[in-house]
C-alpha cells in the first residue's frame, strides 16, 4: 500500500477511482513490477475497496470490474502428494480431525466444504454423498452456505471412506451445529432474514468445544504442524506475535493438495474427465481437464495399440 498505492491513489476520493484511473495505475505499476506483484498489490487495493463497499462509503468495488483487472495468473502444473504422503499426515493429525484428511483425500472435497459435510449428507446404503453446503467466513464470521459456484452434487463413497466415517462417529459423536446462512451479519429486510436464518446441521467433524471449524485456526494449528509432523514442511521459528510457530512457505501443501490427490487417483483408475469434473463440483470438464489432463495413464497408448490393433 504504501509503495505503490498511496502514492498514485492516495489523494483521489474513493468515489473517484473508477476503472479508467485502474487503468492508468495499472499502467503505471507494470513499468516496475512483474505481473504477480501486481496482482498482489491489485489485490490489497481491492480488499481497501470492498471494506468500502460493505461500509457503505462507497456503491462497488471498481477492482472487481470486468473491464480492467491485473494480470492474468498463469496456471501451474498441479503435482500430487503420493499415498504414503497421504497417510503420513493423516498420522500426524489429532483423531479428532484425521476424518478431514480422508474426506478430501477420498472425496474430493473442498477444505469448506469437508467442515460443512453432515451425517445427513451420507447415504451409506447408496453409497452416496450428498455435498450440499460448506461452512465459510464473512468478516470473520462463520455461516453455512451452498458450496463454490453455488452446485450442489453427489459424489461416490468408497467403501474405505465409509469405515473410516462409522470408526469416527464411534469415537466422535456428530455435533448439532446451527449457524446464520449464507451471510452471519444482521439481516436488513425481512427477505434477508428469511434468507439467513439460521440452520442446523449434525457436523461430522468439530473443534474440541463442539464448534463448526474456523479454517484459519485449522490451517495454522492442526493443518501445518501435521504437515512438519509427516516431514512436508519445517518449523522456521517460534516466532509470532501470538506466539504461533512460523512455517515454510506452503501454499501448494495446504488441504487443496488433497483434492489433487483424489483427481489423480480418480484418473489414474480410469475415470472420465466429465465424471471428474461432475465430482469435484466442476461446472466446465475443459477447466478440469486443463488442470488434471497430465494425470491421465499413458496418453495415447490405447490409440497407438488401436492402430497397431490394424496394421500389425
Amino acid at each position: 500500500m504504501r509503495r505503490h498505492v498511496v502514492p498514485h491513489l492516495g489523494a483521489q476520493p474513493l468515489n473517484a477511482i473508477g476503472t479508467e484511473v485502474l487503468r492508468h495505475w495499472k499502467k503505471r505499476l507494470e513499468k516496475d513490477l512483474g505481473p504477480t506483484s501486481i496482482r498482489l498489490v491489485w489485490a490489497t487495493l481491492s480488499s481497501v475497496l470492498q471494506a468500502a463497499v460493505e461500509d457503505r462509503r462507497l456503491g462497488r468495488n471498481p477492482c472487481r470490474s470486468s473491464t480492467v483487472g491485473p494480470p492474468a495468473a498463469t496456471p501451474g502444473r498441479v503435482e500430487a502428494w503420493s499415498p504414503e504422503r497421504v497417510l503420513a499426515v493423516r498420522e500426524a493429525l489429532p483423531d479428532r480431525y484425521r476424518l478431514l484428511l480422508v474426506i478430501g483425500a477420498g472425496l474430493g472435497l473442498r477444505q469448506g466444504e469437508a467442515l460443512g459435510l453432515a451425517l445427513e449428507d451420507i447415504d451409506f446404503a447408496k453409497e452416496v454423498v450428498h455435498v450440499r453446503r460448506q461452512v465459510k467466513m464473512v468478516r470473520a464470521k462463520l455461516c453455512f452456505a451452498l458450496p463454490k459456484g453455488r452446485k450442489v452434487r453427489d459424489v461416490p463413497l468408497p467403501s474405505s471412506v465409509a469405515r473410516a466415517i462409522r470408526q469416527h462417529i464411534e469415537l466422535f459423536a456428530p455435533v448439532p451445529v446451527t449457524l446464520p446462512w449464507d451471510d452471519p451479519t444482521p439481516p436488513e429486510t425481512p427477505v434477508e432474514a428469511k434468507y439467513r436464518r439460521p440452520r442446523t446441521y449434525n457436523l461430522l467433524v468439530t473443534g474440541r468445544e463442539r464448534k463448526a471449524i474456523n479454517r484459519n485456526y485449522f490451517n495454522s494449528y492442526v493443518w501445518k504442524p501435521a504437515l512438519a509432523g509427516a516431514g512436508v514442511i519445517a518449523s522456521l521459528e517460534e516466532g509470532g506475535t501470538d506466539g504461533a510457530r512460523v512455517w515454510e512457505p506452503s501454499r501448494e501443501h495446504g488441504f487443496h493438495a488433497l483434492r489433487h490427490f483424489y483427481a489423480s487417483e480418480e484418473l489414474e483408475a480410469g475415470e472420465s474427465i466429465v465424471s471428474l469434473a461432475r465430482w469435484l463440483g466442476h461446472s466446465d470438464p475443459g477447466f478440469t481437464l486443463r488442470k488434471y489432463s497430465h494425470f491421465l495413464p499413458r496418453a495415447g497408448a490405447r490409440g497407438s495399440a488401436a492402430i497397431d490393433a490394424i496394421f500389425a
